[in-house]
């Protein structure tokens, strides 16, 4: 069959007979450069008349990956892959602790044992499709929940799971998990196509901001200040500055100043269980919110309250201490998750499903309803991208300043061509399509009317008058006056003359429901 055993010495690649008859195409690729061991590409090919000639190509086309640096140079799982692309990643620990949550919760347990080179766009469109059918990833299979992984013995409260795809959002996240891992992959050599080029490109995000209303606004407001003037002025601040709960819990006294009405906001609060540290804001720029009168003073008085009670307890508040703290000497600072729970509770009891996320959405739509420009809203609120994130998410949702502009185009519209009364009743100002010549008949009546040359009073030509003035038949003369008739402006009956009727006068209800009757069967 001319086949070669495994290559040796200098031989890069052979061809080995099995036993099945098949033929094994093995090519040298060099060295893992994860395992130091020696790495093969390998690929069999079925028994048949043909074998050994498809035999040959393969073993080309590896020779030719081989010479050209397109071959993976290892045999890694994804599960190695993501071990060492957290290991090299640099961002912050929130950051750092969601990737590793979106890894070993969805891409370890689906594709973590798979090779790095086998993935393909097959494969992910699989993985996707499974996490939005069910965030378990249970497969159509019905199971138990359990809350803990210890052993325990399950009773009545058990749960049958149902499914629950994951969130879109979420599935963003995943993707980005991947998406970098991958992208330093094919840096790194490992594959030499990103299998996510080949996938169905994810779904974005769509903005769903949701702003309180102006009435839950103050509501939310009062209840903070019945709470205490500390809780109230923490609140009121979220409000008039948009700023982060982070931001909002890293405020530093030695930076307000109250002379100017200047708040800078240069760091922020992390949080992860139950330690704290400051760091960067979310964007990494630091920013100096303006700040209204009634803000001014509402921070004197905060600020003076402060002084009495640390006076009061013989401490000294520090100058650089934080401007909201749970210290009488506001040496510290609150904690993000604290404030988000405490505030979720308040709301709670107002019946609102309001997050202190939804104020920050508040304060941008306020803004921007009250005309500020959109690089203004961005600066204030720390966007990036020059106000393309404030304009994409909250634009949608300026309701007020749409109605403005639905306000100013009415005012340069033509007059509406019907009046409409307190009852929703309508009279229309327009004439009926004229395509029947009674139609053309109780148009002429109709501008008689309007015009006064027929008053409140006056008998409506005969049928003999109108057949004799339009050359029309008597039957198209009575269906002219009884259009007059339903349209509620004359008066007529079996055997008397049409009388026109004064603006508001019924006229005989029972013939106008016959005429209408009439037209419904026509």
């Amino acid at each position: 069959m001319g086949t070669s055993k495994q290559p040796k010495g200098r031989d890069r690649g052979g061809i080995e007979p099995l036993p099945s008859g098949a033929l094994r195409v093995s090519v040298y690729a060099g060295v893992d450069p994860l395992t130091n061991r020696r790495n093969y590409l390998r690929e069999t090919i079925p028994a048949g008349p043909t074998a050994e000639k498809e035999a040959e190509k393969v073993k080309t086309r590896f020779l030719n990956m081989v010479d050209e640096q397109r071959n993976p140079r290892t045999k890694a799982t994804v599960n190695k892959l993501m071990d060492r692309y957290l290991e090299l990643l640099d961002v912050d620990t929130n950051t750092r602790k969601g990737y590793e949550g979106y890894i070993r919760n969805h891409v370890r347990p689906l594709l973590g044992n798979l090779q790095v080179a086998k993935l393909d766009g097959e494969t992910l469109d699989s993985f996707y499709t499974i996490l939005r059918r069910c965030r378990k990833h249970c497969d159509g299979k019905p199971f138990v929940e359990h809350k803990t992984a210890d052993k325990h013995e399950c009773d009545v409260k058990r749960r049958q799971h149902t499914c629950k795809p994951l969130a879109t959002s979420s599935i963003r996240q995943v993707h980005w998990c991947l998406s970098g891992a991958l992208n330093r992959a094919k840096r790194w050599r490992w594959i030499t196509v990103n299998p996510l080029d080949q996938a169905e490109k994810q779904k974005a995000v769509k903005p769903n901001p949701k702003p309180p209303t102006s009435s839950q606004a103050a509501a939310i407001i009062n209840e903070a200040f019945k709470i205490s003037l500390a809780w109230g002025t923490f609140v009121w601040m979220a409000f008039v500055t948009g700023a982060r709960r982070g931001e909002q819990c890293a405020f530093r006294l030695d930076l307000l100043d109250l002379a100017a009405a200047v708040l800078p906001i240069a760091s922020s609060i992390a949080q992860d269980g139950s330690k704290t540290w400051e760091k960067d804001t979310k964007t990494h720029q630091q920013r100096r919110n303006a700040l209204d009168a009634v803000t001014v003073m509402l921070l004197q008085v905060y600020l003076l309250d402060c002084e009495e009670k640390a006076k009061e307890f013989g401490v000294k508040i520090k100058k650089d201490g934080r401007l909201f703290s749970p210290d009488l000497d506001h040496s510290t600072w609150f904690k993000p998750d604290t404030v988000s729970q405490r505030f979720t509770r308040m709301c709670k009891r107002l019946g609102l499903d309001v997050t202190i996320q939804n104020i920050r959405h508040y304060t941008a739509t306020e803004l921007i309803a009250g005309g500020a420009d959109v690089r203004t809203v961005a600066g204030r609120l720390g966007h990036g991208g020059g106000g393309s994130t404030t304009l994409r998410v909250y634009s949608a949702w300026v309701s007020e300043a749409d109605q403005r502009a639905a306000g100013t185009l009415m005012s340069r519209m033509p007059e509406l061509p019907i009046k409409i009364d307190e009852t929703g009743t309508f009279t229309t100002k327009l004439e009926p399509t004229v395509d029947h010549p009674y139609q053309k008949i109780a148009a002429d009546l109709r501008g008689a009317i309007a015009c006064g040359a027929l008053k409140p009073g006056d008998l409506v030509p005969t049928v003999i008058e109108l057949k004799a003035r339009y050359g029309a038949s008597a039957g198209t003369a009575n269906r002219a006056i009884a259009e007059l008739k339903a349209a509620g402006l004359v008066n007529a009956s079996r055997g008397k003359r049409a009388v026109v009727l004064a603006p508001g006068e019924e006229p005989d209800v029972a013939d106008v429901v016959s005429i209408k009757r009439k037209r419904k069967a026509e």
